[in-house]
């Protein structure tokens, strides 16, 4: 009777422990998991870039000949000081989508990629001016195949060439003779995007020229388009784009075409390639300019890498490379009208060579800030048939070395 009563105690003792384990844990399961609200698309973001290129022979004119964001000799300069409002696409599969951005800039690379009308004659004694880099609507539609259909309204970069305005996507501070004289900085028009399988792209739009946005110097509209190749998982990619349209001023027929094959290839983890292709010819003056740049970049560790490009750039008719000595030649010589310096010159019948080696230096930074890039660089240009466009135009070659800090917040 005892055993039987202790037994019987000790049962339901273990029921009830039982029970108690299964509410509990059945407790634990049923409670409400903490989930992070979606993080804002709405992003402002901004960077600061600043540098110096020395030229040891000391110019009088205080020109690195050929080169634009960096043609000042032996003077910092503030480049670029720049704020950015954008939602980017994201688009679900099978839904309309949209975005914007917005992008200002001060400083110093502002005197060359104005577009007409836009900015062209603000500040034009400083060397630090204003610019409305880009300002576009962004939509995205769900038609045709899975990637679907962009299409950007308003002012934006170019499709062509290697290099870009924004440094963050530069690896070195000088530019080559392609990004400054071969292809347009920016324009202002409409340009769809087919995203017509998993690696091709098509791209075609229309323009009012080359950097030309509320005025036009000849009122005529051009064609901007391309295709983008995608390989092997991203590890090859290869642009192709064009820019087709009357460029001289009161001139609406005669044709200016401005084309760019750009082919990145990820060798491996740490060895990146990129080639860039550049035809241009003007019907005007039947101008032709043509050039290779040939970059390879190596990744040492997570805050240095290494770089070397080289390039050779024809002007066969001395049209497009130029030095502009005065801020607001670029916008004069744009839109037609006589420069005011006369120290502006161009480099005549040249063919161009150029070697630059540098590398990229990013220390870790606190928050709020982003990222801080050093850019040291060398670089030799040399004409490679006797003309002597550097220095004053006393000069076969051209040595100098530059460094620029590139703050991202």
């Amino acid at each position: 009777m005892c055993i039987d009563s202790m037994s019987a105690t000790r049962f339901v003792v273990l029921a009830i422990m039982s029970l108690g384990s299964r509410v509990a844990f059945a407790g634990e399961t049923s409670m409400p998991v903490e989930t992070k609200p979606p993080e804002s698309r709405f992003k402002i973001s901004g960077w600061i870039d600043s540098g110096i290129t020395f030229n040891p022979d000391s110019p009088q004119d205080n020109q690195n000949f050929g080169r634009f964001f960096d043609d000042r000799a032996n003077e910092p300069l503030l480049n670029q000081a720049v704020i950015n409002f954008e939602r980017a696409l994201a688009p679900q599969p099978g839904e309309f989508d949209w975005g914007f951005k917005l992008q200002l800039m001060s400083g110093s690379d502002a005197r060359f990629i104005h577009s007409l009308g836009l900015f062209s004659d603000t500040a034009a004694t400083s060397i630090v001016q204003p610019d409305l880099v880009e300002a576009y609507l962004n939509l995205h539609f769900p038609v045709f195949t899975e990637g679907g259909l962009d299409l950007k309204l308003g002012k934006f970069v170019t499709l062509e060439g290697a290099e870009t305005i924004d440094p963050r996507t530069n690896f070195f501070y000088s530019h080559t003779y392609i990004f400054n004289f071969g292809i347009p900085f920016d324009h202002t028009g409409a340009l769809a995007t087919f995203h017509a399988t998993k690696w091709l792209d098509i791209m075609g739009g229309v323009t009012r020229g080359v950097n030309t946005s509320i005025d036009d110097n000849n009122d005529a509209l051009a064609f901007h388009g391309g295709i983008g190749l995608n390989f092997n998982e991203g590890k090859v990619v290869v642009a192709a784009s064009t820019h087709i349209g009357p460029e001289t001023p009161n001139n609406d027929h005669d044709l200016r075409y401005l084309n760019a094959i750009t082919t990145t290839w990820k060798i491996n983890d740490k060895l990146t390639s990129i080639t860039d292709l550049n035809y241009a010819l003007d019907e005007v003056t039947d101008a032709k300019a043509y050039g290779i740049a040939q970059y390879f970049t190596y990744t040492i560790n997570n805050w240095l890498t290494a770089g070397i490009r080289g390039e050779i750039f024809r002007d066969e008719q001395g049209f497009y490379v130029v030095s502009f000595a005065d801020t607001h030649d670029p916008m004069r010589v744009l839109a037609g009208e006589p420069a005011i310096d006369p120290r502006t010159v161009g480099g005549g019948r040249t063919t161009y060579g150029a070697v630059t080696a540098g590398v990229n230096i990013k220390p870790p930074m606190p928050k709020p800030l982003a990222a801080l890039t050093i850019r040291p660089e060398v670089r030799y240009d040399r004409s490679l048939n006797n003309t002597r466009p550097f220095n004053n135009s006393s000069d076969r070659d051209q040595f100098t070395v530059g460094v620029d800090f590139i703050l991202t917040f």
